[in-house]
C-alpha cells in the first residue's frame, strides 16, 4: 500500500461512517487534526484504503487485491478491520494476536461520586504552558500524546485534564480519537499514584468538557483489562458492544524472497494466538 495525501481521499462514508464511537472515531480524528496517515492500494479509485494514527489502523476494502507485502508497513500495530480481512493478516506478520475489547459510551445519567482530591493535588484542564510537564512523564506513559502529535500537541488540543503536584503530571485523561459526535478517550496513571481516584478525577473533568460540546465519551479497554472496566463503570460508563483489534508483530514480507525457492511445507507458518 502507499501512503496518499488528504486530497486524494475518496468521499469516505461508505469506508468509514461518521459519528461512530470508538475506534471508528480514529479515521475523523485524522482528518480534523491531521495527525496521522491515509494509504491506499491505488491512488486514483482504491479498492483497499487504510488510515493510521499513533499505533493504530482502521483497514477497509476488498482483501483481495493484496499483494503478501501489501500490509508490512503496519507492523507492531492495532489493526481494526472486519473479519474479511483476518487472512491477509495471518500472512503478512509472523505473530497476529486477536485482542478482544470492549466499547463503552458514557451516560450522563449514570450516577458518579466524585472523589476528593488528595492534599497537594490540583486537578485540572491541560494548557500549552503544561508541556515541559507532560514531555517529563516516563516514556512508557507517551502513548497518552501520541495521538496528537506528542506533548505540544495534547497540551494545547483543549481536549485534555491531568492532576498535578509539585508541577509533576501524576494523571492524564484525554481524548484520543476526536469525532464529530463521540470522543474516544483514554487515562494514565503513574504507578506510584494509583489507587488515589486520580484518574476518575480527571475523567469526570474531561467528559464534562466534551458532553459541553454536544459529544459524547466513549471508552475502549481490553476485556482483560479489570481495572480500566471498572474505572469506566465508576465514571458512568457503559458497555454497548465488544470488538476484536489485532496486534501485529514483524512482517513476513523481508523473507518471501528468501524463501521463494523451499518447498511450501518447509515455510514458516504465521501464527495467530489467541487471547481472552
Amino acid at each position: 500500500m502507499i501512503e496518499i495525501s488528504p486530497q486524494q481521499l475518496p468521499a469516505l462514508s461508505r469506508w468509514f461512517p461518521t459519528g461512530s464511537p470508538g475506534p471508528a472515531a480514529l479515521a475523523e480524528h485524522v482528518l480534523t487534526t491531521g495527525v496521522g496517515l491515509w494509504w491506499a492500494d491505488h491512488p486514483d479509485r482504491p479498492r483497499v484504503l487504510a488510515v493510521s494514527c499513533a499505533d493504530h489502523v482502521l483497514l477497509r476494502g476488498d482483501p483481495s487485491v493484496l499483494t503478501q507485502d501489501a500490509l508490512a508497513r503496519f507492523a507492531g500495530r492495532y489493526v481494526e478491520t472486519p473479519a474479511r480481512f483476518w487472512p491477509s493478516l495471518g500472512s503478512a506478520f509472523e505473530r497476529v494476536v486477536p485482542w478482544e475489547r470492549m466499547l463503552y459510551v458514557h451516560q450522563p445519567q449514570a450516577p458518579v461520586s466524585l472523589p476528593r482530591t488528595p492534599r497537594g493535588v490540583t486537578v485540572r484542564r491541560l494548557t500549552p504552558q503544561d508541556v515541559p510537564a507532560l514531555a517529563a512523564m516516563d516514556s512508557e506513559n507517551a502513548w497518552i500524546h501520541a495521538s496528537w502529535g506528542g506533548p505540544g500537541g495534547l497540551a494545547a488540543s483543549g481536549h485534555g485534564w491531568a492532576a498535578f503536584a509539585k508541577g509533576r503530571v501524576l494523571s492524564v485523561a484525554c481524548t484520543y480519537f476526536l469525532g464529530s459526535a463521540y470522543e474516544d478517550i483514554a487515562v494514565v496513571t503513574v504507578p506510584d499514584r494509583r489507587r488515589e481516584r486520580l484518574a476518575l478525577a480527571c475523567v469526570a473533568g474531561l467528559t464534562a468538557d466534551i458532553q459541553a460540546r454536544g459529544h459524547t465519551a466513549s471508552w475502549c479497554c481490553s476485556r482483560d483489562n479489570r481495572p480500566s472496566r471498572l474505572l469506566a463503570w465508576t465514571a458512568g460508563f457503559r458497555l454497548t458492544r465488544e470488538y476484536v483489534h489485532h496486534v501485529t508483530s514483524r512482517a513476513l514480507a523481508h523473507e518471501v524472497e528468501h524463501r521463494a525457492a523451499e518447498p511450501s511445507h518447509h515455510r514458516a507458518r504465521p501464527r495467530i494466538v489467541m487471547t481472552g
